[in-house]
């Protein structure tokens, strides 16, 4: 018999999300994490040596110097792009942890180069992996919602890039995104968009720009309507939820870390509360790995699936860049008189 080549695996990026990946691929049997790329050499050099790989700088390097099966991407938003397009010239299946890019358009030319070739690709939105999530799901279906409630109540990341529009893309782009695809998940397709962001001052550098607080106003193309809000001014998270209100019956669903979610059902004044510690990230790297092999796997959100949550999100920062601008020339004018 012949013996089965093991997953050559490699991922750029070192830090908190790239360290749940490669523990839990370093676990599968038959996957090799092989590669690991960080332009932090110190800690690209300590987290290859963990798992027996090779360290590199530069993620490009790597992806041009590695025979590899696949590739982790799980770099901050200023980085996609290049990473991308790298593993499409090889016609490498990747793994990209959201958001896609700081833009619309550069994910846009990503999917559609995707969907010309047809690579297997995944983007780790990981609440669609929870058993919570699909039960929430069932709900729904059975009484649709009219209203959806978000809340994204956070303190501030603390990488320097991240308080920077032209690091993150902002909370929205950075964050927030989750509960907009867990939106779509079980209130459907968004049609209409309208945000209003805060821009109060916080002492976290001169150079920081990503708003403080937001609203987004959503219509779905069912009827219901919804709304999102997101502010990054506490000290420790706060709360992080989603909430439908439908026929006779509302369904929550709140993260309280990676591996701690929660569903409540609440109808005729009674409430059932479902825990989970379930490790969706776990989930989705062995979901990715069963595809890569061909076995009866569902990749849940590949990217151009990923591409519909993502261009939503940029709609709504785009929608408050352009109210705060209409406030400041209103403002300016305002003075001027």
């Amino acid at each position: 018999m012949t013996a089965v080549q093991p997953l050559r695996v490699g991922c750029v990026g070192g830090g908190f999300i790239a360290g749940r990946h490669l523990a839990g691929l370093s676990r599968l049997p038959g996957v090799e994490v092989v590669a690991v790329a960080d332009p932090a050499v110190d800690r690209a050099e300590a987290t290859a040596s963990r798992y027996g790989a090779t360290s590199y700088a530069d993620g490009l390097v790597l992806l041009e110097t590695e025979e590899l099966d696949a590739v982790w991407l799980c770099v901050p938003p200023f980085a996609h792009g290049p990473l991308e397009e790298a593993a499409l010239a090889r016609d490498l299946p990747f793994f990209v942890e959201k958001p896609l890019a700081l833009d619309a358009g550069t994910a846009r030319r990503i999917a559609e180069e995707v969907a010309s070739r047809g690579l297997l690709t995944a983007v780790g939105y990981h609440w669609r992996y929870l058993h919570v999530v699909e039960e929430a799901l069932r709900c729904t279906q059975e009484a649709g919602p009219h209203l959806v409630l978000g809340s994204w109540l956070d303190t501030t990341p603390a990488p320097a890039w991240w308080s920077r529009r032209a690091g993150s893309g902002g909370q929205l782009v950075e964050q927030t995104t989750h509960l907009f695809d867990l939106a779509r998940v079980l209130a459907g397709e968004v049609e209409t968009v309208q945000a209003v962001e805060a821009t109060c001052a916080k002492d976290d550098g001169d150079a920081a720009d990503v708003p403080t607080a937001s609203t987004v106003m959503l219509g779905f193309g069912s009827g219901a309507v919804g709304s999102i809000s997101s502010a990054r001014v506490l000290d420790a998270r706060y709360r992080v939820d989603l909430r439908l209100v439908c026929d006779g019956r509302v369904v929550e669903l709140r993260e309280r870390s990676l591996t701690d979610h929660e569903l409540r059902v609440w109808g005729a004044g009674q409430e059932q509360v479902v825990q989970s510690e379930q490790d969706p990230i776990a989930a989705e790297d062995q979901a990715f790995v069963a595809a890569m092999r061909g076995e009866a796997a569902q990749v849940r959100v590949p990217y151009e699936e990923a591409f519909l949550t993502h261009a939503l999100v940029c709609a709504a920062d785009d929608s408050a860049r352009a109210a705060a601008g209409d406030r400041a020339r209103t403002g300016a004018r305002a003075g001027g008189g």
